[in-house]
């Protein structure tokens, strides 16, 4: 391997400008790699030329900072399209020209389908057309990327919209007698997925159930996991299964499905039943859901408690049950809700009392459905002083009595 400076450089060999190029020219024949030289320097363009032998003295410094790759299909090592597919797996992300005969030109023509930008005849160009090759062919091959990254930031965008829509699902309301807002903020900076989830289902019989649960962890993985749960548990639903039995058949679905016996998740779910004025709360290691009633907020008391789904064999969640009016609202929310630091109070977390403090004052402002929840996620994000680390899930399910 041997670097043969072509233009201008400074004295300590590197670049006196950002348009110098680095070209690695591949060439066993000493009088074509001293006829490419000459016409590099003839074009008086700034290059740095570094020159290889074979694929095997190339593979020693490539990709490094190679700008373009100047290929003869006739080498020691690799012939033909060989050649020109060794170079391609060595660097796949730069741009290669490949250097011809006159009785070969039609290897030129295979090769660039192959994958190589153009091909050269060599002792049919001058120096100039040789520079304009190679320019051309670095920055066809920079937009030939930049398409590739921007078709695979699509087909990420595209697979994050599928989970979403499983994370975030229309609820199945029957009647005007529920009312649903929601709002869903995972926690990574310009991430669109996180583990939380929720749902809310009307059933035939004037009751409606809600749920609301985090995986644990952050990303794809424990969004698809998400979708999973909420599936499972509105087919559940859906079919009439006792509700007892609904958390035993998501923990079994969390087993079967995660990637790690680590991975576990925290669970509530509701029944509301406005005519008969009562409510039934299962909970899986989550926070309890608030009862909101006109500028007040109150946690609904403790009962149907159990460790989170994943964690223990054979475990068991009971249910409570508690009196409701005939209308009102309970918010379902994950811990993320919490776990922020209180501005108002440096180096504390927001907390369970922070939260319905500042939940009451939002109501006492009349804030009510979407803008209470904008709000309120605002306020979080205010008072932790940026965007919050962890998923955030908030559901509001109003009911007004018949």
């Amino acid at each position: 391997m041997s670097s043969e400076p072509v233009g201008v450089v400074d004295a300590e060999g590197s670049h006196l400008s950002s348009s110098t190029l680095c070209v690695l020219l591949v060439e066993d024949d000493e009088g074509d790699a001293f006829l490419v030289r000459e016409l590099l320097i003839d074009a008086g363009s700034q290059v740095e030329l570094l020159r290889a032998r074979s694929v095997s003295e190339a593979s020693a410094v490539l990709p490094g900072n190679v700008d373009c790759v100047l290929l003869d299909l006739g080498l020691p090592d690799a012939t033909g399209l060989d050649a020109l597919t060794a170079v391609l797996e060595l660097a796949p992300s730069i741009a290669v020209l490949v250097l011809t005969g006159l009785s070969d030109e039609f290897l030129g023509t295979e090769a660039v389908a192959v994958g190589a930008q153009d091909y050269l005849v060599k002792g049919s160009i001058d120096g100039q057309l040789l520079m304009r090759a190679v320019r051309y062919a670095v920055e066809r091959k920079r937009a030939d990327e930049s398409l590739r990254r921007l078709f695979a930031s699509e087909a990420r965008a595209a697979e994050n919209a599928r989970l979403e829509r499983g994370l975030l699902p229309e609820a199945l309301l029957r009647s005007g007698q529920f009312t649903v807002e929601a709002s869903y903020r995972p926690g990574r900076h310009q991430s669109l997925l996180g583990g939380d989830f929720f749902d809310v289902i009307e059933c035939d019989d004037g009751a409606v159930f809600g749920l609301i649960g985090d995986v644990a962890g952050h990303g794809p993985d424990e969004a698809a996991l998400g979708v999973c749960l909420r599936i499972a548990w509105r087919t559940l639903v859906l079919s009439g299964t006792d509700p007892d039995r609904i958390f035993p058949a998501m923990d079994a679905v969390l087993v079967s499905e995660r990637s790690t016996e680590e991975v576990f998740a925290t669970v509530a779910m509701v029944r509301v039943d406005p005519s008969a004025g009562r409510l039934r709360m299962w909970r899986a290691g989550h926070p309890l859901p608030l009862l909101v009633d006109g500028r007040s907020v109150r946690p609904v008391p403790e009962g149907g408690a159990g460790v989170a789904l994943g964690v223990l064999d054979d475990n068991h969640w009971p249910a409570a049950e508690h009196p409701v009016a005939a209308s009102g609202t309970i918010a379902l929310f994950t811990d993320g809700l919490l776990e922020g630091y209180d501005g108002q109070a440096p180096g504390r977390r927001l907390g369970e009392a922070g939260l319905y403090a500042l939940i009451e004052g939002l109501l006492g402002r009349g804030l009510v459905g979407d803008v209470l929840l904008d709000t309120l996620l605002a306020e979080v994000r205010e008072r932790n002083g940026g965007e919050l680390t962890d998923d955030v899930a908030v559901v509001l399910l109003s009911w007004q009595g018949r």
